[in-house]
């Protein structure tokens, strides 16, 4: 937890009710300790969606299709989700999942490694105006290199899970060695996308870290 976690019950405890399938999907996934997006993520999550009104929204990292099923549940009527998932025991229940949502039409599940994926909508001259980045976290710098050329002026990117229960301040001699690729390059990805002249970036104690990334106009 990177904050007080008494003031994040709080916060959680005014938002408003969820739809009923997404609750018993948020349900499921604490129950079976699947990761999805904390109380506050979600909330941070629509108020972005609804500010953007997105037409075109890429998802890296389906999971079990929560995410996804959230923003399809908020999203602007003329708008599509592409998301992309590679591990079979998580499509299982995601291919079911999404099948639920009233909007399920509407969302394109990619079945295939993100970065084949991705080079391949690249190659197809996609464009995104909304990209939720929430999979692999040692890979996160191989996928900007990507998701960046599909994203017009004006474009939002929205990183998941960037602070590591708070972890990434720390020196990376403390952190347990089978973390430590993961932490180097987290540290990497976060110098970068605050960096790059094509990006304004604000790194946001929401959820477990949130990166929210604005590709310039200029």
């Amino acid at each position: 937890m990177i904050v007080d976690e008494r003031i994040t019950d709080y916060i959680a405890s005014l938002d408003e009710e969820l739809p009923e399938y997404l609750k018993e999907l948020e349900k499921h996934a604490i129950e079976t300790e699947t990761p999805i997006i904390r109380k506050d993520a979600e909330s941070f999550l629509r108020a972005l969606i609804e500010m953007k009104q997105p037409k075109e929204i890429l998802e890296i990292g389906t999971a079990i299709g929560f995410s996804a099923s959230l923003m399809a549940e908020y999203m602007p009527v003329d708008c599509h989700i592409t998301t992309i998932e590679k591990v079979e025991m998580r499509l299982k229940e995601a291919r079911e999942n999404l099948k639920k949502i009233k909007r399920a039409e509407d969302v394109t599940l990619i079945e295939e490694d993100a970065l084949t994926a991705l080079k391949k909508l690249r190659e197809e001259g996609r464009q995104f105006d909304f990209v939720f980045l929430d999979a692999a976290k040692g890979q996160y710098h191989a996928f900007l290199q990507d998701i960046l050329p599909m994203m017009p002026a004006g474009a939002v990117l929205l990183t998941d899970n960037v602070l590591q229960e708070g972890s990434l301040i720390e020196s990376k001699y403390v952190i347990e060695r089978r973390d430590r690729t993961i932490h180097m390059r987290m540290r990497e990805f976060l110098y970068e996308i605050k960096h790059d002249e094509r990006l304004v970036t604000s790194i946001v104690c929401v959820g477990d870290g949130m990166a929210l990334s604005v590709k310039k106009r200029s």
